[in-house]
């Protein structure tokens, strides 16, 4: 007999016995799960400036693109998302595509790095990996997919040196940081970056994941960790489960000075709008893309709401702009079913197009 809830007791007893069968299953399986290796794709070190490394990936066969793609991921997580297992891979897709994949890894910074700006990540860091894939290849100019802040620092360096780019993509990159529905931007508008960086010198990871976690606190500290239960007795989905568990932990502390100027340009000045940012004494307007831009949002990103990024239509001095939109999340738009089936080939025929 069902009750009020819609269940009765020997639902619930079903539901004991199976919750129990789990944990007992999930004992014995634990025990044989291998601390979880991460980046499906082989790749080869071109060219490195101290902790900052260019990436080659290497795919099963040579690629047929002539043009090199560069990946500049964001610095508050390791680009490994782009390449997490071989059936989750941005990366592994393109290469079977035909593309030439790059991507720049920022490493970790340490003390040492706190006073590194963003001239330095953009005009001697991403312009450096540039130069060199323009010499290694003998072209005047690449292409380039910025990923979130990295897609906001690939604007930026785009503006700068509008030259050297052939094609731009950006995915999940924020623009308007003073949208309504933007928690992240309300939370940090209201933070002392001067006494934080001071006080801190670089900011460090874990202070950083604690506040993207408390942006959906139920989902990401309570409900992941119930629903690890469902899988305690499935060895692939556990191993798939604390792989993307590594990603999240396995953050850089971000050096102090970019943190301050990224804080201030951007989240409270929200400096691209208002066409007031200023890098190596250059000034940033994204009015002076004109190369062909494609911007690829998630339409359920709580980290980069869809205006956010739409803004950029409003912006840029293309004549050959285009947006794609992905039903999913701010993490789904890599590592989904869905996201493997749409994205890279979406991708991959923008730069066929316009090859």
């Amino acid at each position: 007999m069902k009750g009020p809830l819609g269940f009765g007791s020997e639902d619930l007893l079903q539901e004991t016995l199976s919750l129990q069968r789990k944990l007992l299953e999930g004992l014995k399986l634990l025990p044989q799960v291998d601390d979880v290796q991460y980046g499906a794709t082989e790749r080869q070190e071109v060219w490195r400036d101290g902790k900052v490394v260019l990436y080659r990936f290497v795919g099963d066969a040579p690629p047929t693109a002539k043009v090199p793609l560069l990946i500049v991921y964001a610095l508050v997580n390791r680009p490994y998302m782009v390449d997490l297992q071989a059936d989750r891979s941005l990366v592994r897709r393109l290469l079977e595509l035909g593309e030439d994949v790059y991507v720049l890894d920022w490493g970790y910074p340490d003390r040492s790095e706190r006073y590194l700006t963003l001239e330095d990540y953009l005009l001697r860091y991403i312009d450096g990996a540039i130069n060199h894939l323009r010499a290694a290849n003998a072209l005047p100019a690449v292409d380039v997919l910025g990923i979130c802040q990295g897609g906001t620092f690939s604007l930026c360096y785009a503006s700068l040196r509008r030259e050297k780019i052939r094609n731009l993509i950006t995915m999940v990159t924020p623009v308007d940081f003073h949208t309504p529905d933007n928690m992240l931007s309300h939370w940090v508008r209201q933070v002392d970056v001067d006494l934080l960086v001071d006080t801190l010198g670089n900011v460090p990871a874990e202070l950083m994941n604690a506040s993207y976690l408390m942006l959906k606190p139920f989902r990401l500290n309570l409900q992941k960790y119930v629903g690890l239960l469902d899988i305690l007795d499935d060895k692939e989905a556990l191993e798939d489960f604390l792989r993307m568990e590594k990603w999240i932990f396995d953050s850089p502390d971000l050096a102090g000075e970019a943190f301050r100027e990224f804080v201030k340009l951007f989240y409270q000045d929200n400096g691209l709008m208002q066409r007031s940012i200023s890098i190596g004494g250059s000034p940033v307007d994204l009015a002076g893309l004109d190369m062909p831009i494609l911007n690829v949002y998630a339409e359920q990103d709580h980290m980069v709401p869809p205006d956010a990024s739409r803004a950029l239509a409003g912006l840029v001095g293309s004549d050959d702009y285009s947006e794609l939109s992905f039903r999913g999340g701010h993490i789904g738009i890599y590592v989904s079913g869905r996201a493997q089936r749409e994205v890279p080939s979406a991708i991959h025929e923008w730069l066929r197009r316009h090859g």
